[in-house]
């Protein structure tokens, strides 16, 4: 069994200062584990319907005491406290802004007994892109105009039959969207009403011929480049 079983059974404790300065009891890796998840908790961000950022750097703060009976523990603490914050945060819905990692360290200025963690803000680790998503594939929106279509002179090219060349348009100012028909010759459908133009929020869907693609804000980390390529130009 592992260090932290008791935490898988749903164990709480919240750990007082002033007990612990009088008692001098020493800290327990379930309490640093409590600690870890209240601080992936209190600063995870809402991006969307289905996307929620939470800080990846954690740094454990411990009295000089405590410190040293947690490094008796060896690999085997840090290796649970990360086995655990990952699947807390699977469980949660969550997604780290990079690699998870959480130090431990010495502070004189911590009670024996007592844990305190702080971490990355989601802010300084990641940038947020707006993004055309289509058939799974997301197109960022680099420029203040970008026009969708049939044609190879459109910056989102569809294959669809139902599309024109140059069938629509998202404007975009870094901070708010619009869609806009260019004009085309089947329209362009937001929950099956067609549209002249309209502002977009996160998530919203619209179809182009039998295309559905969907506007998204989608936070990315800064070496994070996988699954999108560039649209707009």
């Amino acid at each position: 069994m592992g260090l932290l079983d008791s935490f898988e059974k749903g164990l709480e404790r919240a750990v007082n200062s002033a007990f612990a300065k009088t008692f001098r009891s020493g800290i327990q890796p379930v309490e640093i584990a409590s600690a870890l998840r209240r601080e992936a908790d209190t600063k995870a961000a809402v991006v969307s319907r289905d996307r929620i950022i939470t800080p990846s750097d954690y740094l454990v703060r411990l009295s000089p005491e405590d410190d040293e009976r947690m490094r008796g523990l060896g690999r085997a603490l840090h290796e649970e406290l990360t086995a655990l914050l990952t699947k807390h945060a699977q469980t949660q819905g969550y997604s780290f802004a990079g690699a998870l990692r959480i130090a431990i360290e010495a502070d004189e200025s911590v009670p024996t007994g007592t844990v305190q963690v702080s971490s990355g803000s989601v802010e300084s680790r990641v940038s947020w892109q707006a993004v055309i998503e289509v058939a799974g594939t997301q197109h960022p929106l680099t420029a203040a105009r970008t026009v969708i279509g049939r044609g190879s002179d459109a910056d989102i090219a569809i294959s669809d039959a139902g599309s024109s060349r140059r069938h629509a348009e998202i404007l975009w100012d870094g901070e708010r969207g619009m869609l806009r028909d260019l004009g085309s010759t089947n329209g362009t459908k937001v929950d099956g009403q067609k549209v002249r133009e309209i502002s977009l929020t996160p998530d919203t869907r619209f179809t182009i011929g039998r295309t559905e693609l969907t506007f998204r804000v989608v936070p990315v980390s800064p070496s994070a480049t996988s699954g999108t390529r560039g649209g707009g130009r």
